[in-house]
């Protein structure tokens, strides 16, 4: 999915389990209680918005809850895994020799797709292969059921009831079967994995048969792609993540996202690319996902789409890199990081930093933006090399 439910969606504070709140115009039950009444606001704020009776009809009348929907949703799968764990697991032999396949096979779609929003062959490949291995595991979740089950249920309404209305939408012109339609649990439907709201605004109908079907039609689904990924500020022609090697003497504090320097400046610094040239005019951030040891990588403007379309520094680092083997880079060098944490010391880490006063966020395990921030701070505090790399020898020094 574009921006995936189960990575990126914020919940919101304010929105109790049970709370209903009430619309000015239609006074619908906007979430929990009895599940008939939430589905005739439903429809009744569709039908306000322009949209039939009998299409919401159809769409809602089979609608139930989905038990597997909630339970996913309240365990929701974060990233624990390194990258280069990760990383080696998704990008396979196979995914590298289908990709290149596809792009052949797609060639004039891909082409088109890049004339007209910018956006490059593996860029897109990249993503169609890591959400459904190129279509073939679109999710068996009943797409209606699973966004009825997440607009109902009161942690995030704000952001699953317009898709539950789109899909009324979709319904409408003919574009997706309430009974058989299915798709990922959160609601993500096709090749590409989108919420029915991204496919009115997005969706292109790249095989000229009046409809667009994200789950039956590459052509759409990678046409819809590119104009997404376009709409989310990709800047034509440029790169969006290179492989360089770094020199041991190089101020690690500097490194991370959010701290740039032009490539040239980076060059100057003894950065050099191990394919390809460094953009020396653009801004970039080194990113060092095992620390100084390990691969390094400079994100160029466009890699901050690929958190748009993902917040998992894991997934999105992973998504990034995969576009550049499709494009020709060859495999990182892995170099040899030193051991992480596990999951019980990373928590203990967390919850040591937080005592600290350092905002990490939810005690989890998960090495995320803020754990990687207050790392990289204490390491400089403590004279150590502030990659942002957490290691046994750290966690002992706290």
């Amino acid at each position: 999915m574009t921006r995936r439910a189960h990575f990126t969606l914020k919940s919101v504070s304010g929105f109790l389990a049970g709370l209903c709140l009430l619309t000015g115009a239609a006074s619908a039950q906007q979430c929990g209680g009895d599940f008939g009444q939430f589905l005739a606001g439903v429809k009744q704020e569709a039908v306000a918005k322009g949209l039939s009776a009998n299409a919401a009809d159809r769409t809602l009348s089979g609608a139930r809850i989905d038990r597997k929907v909630l339970s996913r949703d309240r365990a929701q799968g974060v990233f624990k895994m390194t990258f280069l764990d990760f990383s080696k697991r998704v990008i396979s032999n196979y995914r590298l020799k289908n990709g290149a396949a596809n792009m052949k096979k797609y060639a004039s779609i891909f082409q088109r797709t890049e004339n007209e929003y910018g956006v490059p062959a593996p860029v897109i490949t990249a993503f169609w292969a890591l959400e459904t291995d190129f279509g073939a595991v679109q999710g068996d979740f009943n797409t209606v059921n699973a966004l009825a089950t997440l607009a109902h249920d009161c942690r995030r309404p704000e952001l699953f009831r317009p898709q539950l209305i789109a899909a009324i939408e979709m319904v409408q012109n003919s574009d997706l079967d309430p009974q058989r339609t299915t798709g990922a649990w959160a609601g993500e439907i096709g090749m590409v994995q989108m919420l029915p709201e991204d496919i009115i605004k997005f969706g292109k109908d790249g095989d000229g048969d009046g409809h667009v079907r994200l789950k039956q039609s590459a052509a759409d689904a990678i046409l819809t792609a590119g104009a997404f990924i376009n709409h989310l500020g990709w800047r034509r022609g440029e790169p969006w993540l290179q492989e360089v090697a770094v020199p041991q003497n190089l101020n690690w504090a500097e490194s991370g996202l959010g701290k740039t320097k032009t490539g040239a400046q980076w060059a100057a610094l003894g950065v050099q690319p191990r394919w390809g040239s460094i953009s020396s005019n653009l801004p970039a951030s080194l990113l060092l996902p095992q620390g100084r040891k390990g691969p390094a990588f400079l994100a160029y403007p466009n890699y901050n789409i690929y958190l748009e379309w993902n917040q998992s520094f894991i997934y999105t680092t992973s998504a990034a890199y995969f576009a550049t083997r499709l494009a020709g880079a060859p495999r990182y060098d892995a170099g040899n990081p030193d051991p992480g944490l596990n999951d019980a010391q990373m928590k203990q880490l967390q919850t040591k930093l937080r005592n600290k006063g350092y905002d990490v966020g939810k005690i989890d395990g998960i090495l995320g933006a803020g754990t990687r921030a207050a790392v990289q701070d204490v390491q400089q505090k403590l004279g150590m090399p502030a990659d942002a790399w957490p290691t046994p020898a750290l966690l002992n020094r706290l």
